[in-house]
């Protein structure tokens, strides 16, 4: 059993001119989209400077003191003293002026000094946000 496929008129009026054209104009506008894009990516630029420019803020990132009952200073496993943790947290504020968080995490057993002079050092370089670490006390211990 054959089957006869008649040829109509359907494919004989079928006009692909307009379908051709669109074709055209899309493959025209990505390929033109595509080199401006292209030229911006390239651009040469020099930012103008300026006295009270603030710097470009960097991802904001906790930085922990903890404090050794000894009265020690560790930051990023770096034993400090005071003046090396006072150069740590400059760096850190100038880096994120915005967004810069100090974590004070201090032994039970240390002198209170030592506490208080971190906390004297984010105050005098103006550090936007620390705060001291405990944890917290279980209420069902007898």
């Amino acid at each position: 059993m054959a089957i006869q496929i008649k040829k109509g008129k359907a494919l004989d009026s079928l006009n692909l001119t307009p379908l051709i054209d669109v074709v055209f104009l899309l493959l025209i506008f990505f390929l033109v989209a595509t080199q401006f894009s292209q030229d911006d990516a390239q651009l040469p630029i020099k930012l103008p400077s300026a006295k009270n420019a603030v710097p470009m803020t960097v991802q904001p990132q906790e930085l922990v003191v903890n404090i050794g009952e000894d009265g020690t200073y560790m930051v990023r496993g770096q034993r400090l003293n005071l003046v090396g943790l006072e150069q740590m947290i400059a760096q850190a504020v100038v880096d994120n002026p915005i967004q810069q968080t100090v974590i004070v995490r201090g032994d039970k057993r240390v002198a209170f000094q030592s506490v208080v002079s971190v906390l004297d050092l984010c105050n005098r370089l103006k550090v936007p946000s620390y705060r001291i670490i405990a944890e917290p006390d279980d209420v069902a211990k007898p």
